[in-house]
């Protein structure tokens, strides 16, 4: 039994005045926005179930764009800058977040970038992506693709089968110079209603470790490889898909059959459980045919030498980063890439996984700016005063009996952002670990915590970490432990700092029940591996400063007495240490900001 899906236009129609006529029929409204049909071939228009778009109106103001903020350009010391107003209306700030960020040490081409990254809304909801002419296109497009894949069928849900929901996910795509490429739209299946044994079999995710990406960038400014990013388009259709999987129809459509319609699944989608790993297979054996090796260090990194020199390419889903010094070879590589899969070239290296990118003759800096005021709008503290340092030096935070308990599910989304955006900025890592243990029963006093940290980012959103040019390629490690730290369990609170060619690569702050000495070996055995790997191995010993008994005894001989200075640089990672203390330790681990206003 056959069925043609419909899509009619769901962009709502204008407003029209009482003297305009409406439509008689629906047909009148319909618009060309959508495609007829997602299935080819359509059959007789006989017992065809009509997909039609939503009976409630969709709002037209859904996405208020006066909301965006634009970062002020600060290029005269002698008069005051335009200061950022969230609101519609102007109104004076006591603490105005133009007071800690500006674009004015950037180049022009990063700083229309900049503005244009923080200018852009994207929509929340489905219905606003409806009412906007750009999303609705994206939608579009994004159906099209799917249709061109065949990558599912409308069928009658059988007796006794579940579907699996779907929604719409929005980004915006940049080019290499920081103008919008495009508007993306993408439909994902709910993959967490699956189970397991019916739904999937075997899961596996090619999600690259960022430590192994800041050794890739650290080595770029090191040896002065170039830096390319490719995007796959609709990487997942790539990959079959075994299972029978039935998925509810795209949001913002209906049907008027009388039967349960859904689309029947014959290529894997974003979302589902089994999609990355039948993407990544493909992807895998593509790279083995160009002669590419995989890293037992991170397997979603492929590596190839060749005459001495050296391609890397490692891949977060479906988005990639090539670097290395065989210029020949990433070009080949490329053409390859794009005969078998369909690809975007986006340049070089600007925005990854929300993470933006500024290279120059300096070095390489990473930042989650735009992430940082985004967050801050979200919770309300663009305007609010901002503080010194992350944490309290003497905290108490523990569980007591008396707590007043705080929003649990607020409390769990606010760390959870905090903890991805400790990626680029370790100056929180020990302050996240300590709020990240009370996830399960957080308190008010939790929640102050949680909001001194994202005070502290108001003081400086644009810090991140430099990858400076230094001329080698050493292997350095400093960890820590504090002794008994935590109130609650007596348990100690270990980090640790791992530097490759002086630029910091790793770290970690964390309760455990291990000395610290053993993480930081394995880190630096792990690092040791994957650095031979890549064919970079260090020439010299590598060398792990540690705060123990041992270390201190050093001080006692006068010729050595300067390497002791140095094991304190972990001490940010395992306690709360003084406003100075942690400044000069920022400093070290080279922490730069080169958003600040001068």
């Amino acid at each position: 039994m056959g069925f043609t899906y419909r899509f009619l236009d769901p962009v709502p129609e204008p407003l029209r005045t009482e003297a305009e006529p409406v439509p008689e029929s629906s047909e009148d409204a319909e618009s060309d926005v959508f495609p007829h049909s997602l299935v080819p071939n359509d059959p007789p228009t006989e017992n065809i179930p009509e997909v039609s778009s939503p009976t409630t109106p969709l709002q037209t103001n859904a996405i208020d764009t006066s909301a965006g903020y634009v970062l002020p350009f600060r290029d005269n010391r002698g008069k005051p800058p335009n200061r950022y107003s969230p609101d519609i209306e102007e109104r004076q700030s006591k603490y105005p977040i133009a007071n800690h960020v500006s674009t004015q040490r950037l180049s022009e081409p990063f700083k229309t970038f900049a503005h244009t990254l923080s200018s852009c809304q994207i929509p929340s909801r489905v219905e606003e992506a409806f009412s906007d002419p750009k999303w609705a296109q994206a939608i579009k497009e994004e159906l099209e693709a799917l249709q061109k894949n065949n990558t599912w069928v409308l069928s009658v849900l059988p007796e006794g089968r579940k579907t699996v929901g779907c929604k719409w996910i929005f980004s915006i795509k940049y080019k290499a110079d920081g103008s919008i490429d495009r508007y993306k739209a993408r439909l994902v299946a709910k993959g967490y209603t699956q189970k397991h044994g019916i739904d999937y079999q075997e899961t596996f995710s090619p999600v690259a470790k960022l430590k192994t990406v800041r050794v890739l960038l650290s080595l770029a400014a090191n040896l002065d490889w170039p830096l390319h990013q490719l995007d796959v388009k609709n990487a997942f259709l790539h990959g079959d898909l075994e299972e029978e999987i039935y998925m509810d129809i795209p949001p913002g459509y209906t049907t008027t059959s009388e039967a349960k319609i859904a689309c029947r699944l014959q290529r894997a989608l974003y979302g589902l459980k089994q999609s990355p790993r039948a993407w990544f297979g493909r992807l895998s054996s593509a790279m083995r045919k160009y002669g590419f090796q995989q890293s037992n260090s991170d397997h979603t990194l492929f590596l190839k030498h060749r005459l001495g020199k050296i391609t890397a390419l490692i891949v977060y889903v479906d988005d990639m980063i090539i670097t290395g010094d065989d210029v020949e070879e990433i070009s080949k590589l490329q053409d390859q890439l794009s005969t078998e899969f369909e690809m975007k070239n986006l340049g070089g290296l600007k925005y990854f996984l929300g993470i933006e990118v500024a290279r120059s003759r300096q070095g390489i800096f990473l930042s989650q700016r735009k992430y940082i005021l985004d967050l801050l709008a979200e919770v309300g503290l663009l305007e609010c005063k901002p503080s010194d340092i992350p944490i309290v030096q003497n905290h108490k935070l523990g569980e007591y009996v008396d707590q007043v308990p705080a929003d649990k599910q607020r409390y769990q989304r606010l760390v959870g952002k905090l903890i991805y955006l400790s990626h680029t900025r370790p100056d929180i890592a020990y302050a996240v670990s300590v709020v990240s243990q009370f996830m399960h029963r957080p308190s008010e006093d939790h929640m102050d915590a949680v909001m001194r940290i994202l005070r502290y980012l108001k003081s400086s959103p644009g810090k991140g970490l430099m990858f400076s040019k230094n001329g080698h390629l050493k292997v350095v490690g400093y960890t820590d432990a504090d002794w008994a730290g935590n109130i609650i369990d007596r348990k100690s609170t270990a980090g640790y700092f791992t530097f490759v060619g002086s630029n910091l690569v790793t770290w970690r702050s964390k309760k455990q029940k291990v000395v610290a000495l053993s993480s930081g070996i394995c880190e630096l055995i792990w690092l040791k591996k994957l650095l031979a790997e890549i064919g970079v191995a260090p020439s010299s010993e590598m060398n792990l400063f540690c705060d123990n008994t041992a270390a201190i005894a050093i001080s006692h001989n006068p010729v050595q007495h300067d390497r002791t200075k140095h094991v304190e640089l972990a001490d940010v990672l395992t306690k709360a240490v003084s406003a100075r203390n942690f400044y000069n330790s920022l400093d070290k681990l080279g922490i730069k900001d080169i958003y600040a206003p001068t």
